[in-house]
């Protein structure tokens, strides 16, 4: 089979299911496999059905030049300059991502942010997104509380363990 004929290959309805159930019998949140360059990633959030998601896999990256250093941006009265937001890490109600993407703080750009600095959400509510490999994942309250300082910028790329928010 040619490469281009293999990754156009139909995916298994067969394999889709297998993984699937896998899903449930082992209570995973999410499964990844490989074959050449088709890679087949199934997720599930709480208590939605599973996500099946294909995607090539990425070219390596070509090298690049190293860019002038970008201009230092004001930073908001209410949001924490980036030297605090690593003492934030510290602090017992810091929530942090769980995995590497951008951060979104509202549901879309028109729409309002889902908390602001003040609220009070209950366990459950949705407090930002995380796009990671273009799905969208909330980032929920883990406990009631207040939401005392938001950490990151709507938009803004986060890495695994970043502080998020703190929830108090």
């Amino acid at each position: 089979m040619s490469t281009e004929n293999r990754s156009r290959a139909p995916i298994s309805p067969k394999l889709v299911r297998e993984l699937a159930d896998i899903l449930r019998e082992t209570d995973l949140s999410e499964i990844e496999v490989e074959r050449g360059d088709l890679r087949l990633r199934i997720a599930r959030q709480g208590q939605v059905a599973p996500v099946v998601q294909a995607v090539a896999a990425a070219p390596a990256p070509a090298p690049t030049m190293a860019s002038a250093p970008a201009t230092p941006r004001a930073v908001a009265p209410e949001t924490p300059a980036r030297q605090d937001v690593a003492d934030m890490s510290a602090h017992p109600g810091v929530v942090t991502s769980p995995m590497v993407g951008s951060a979104y703080l509202r549901p879309n750009p028109d729409a309002d942010a889902f908390v602001k600095v003040g609220d009070t959400v209950k366990q459950g509510d949705t407090i930002l997104l995380i796009e990671a490999m273009k799905t969208f994942n909330p980032i929920v309250a883990d406990k009631a509380g207040k939401i005392t300082d938001l950490l990151v910028e709507d938009g803004q790329p986060v890495e695994f363990g970043e502080p998020l928010f703190i929830l108090v």
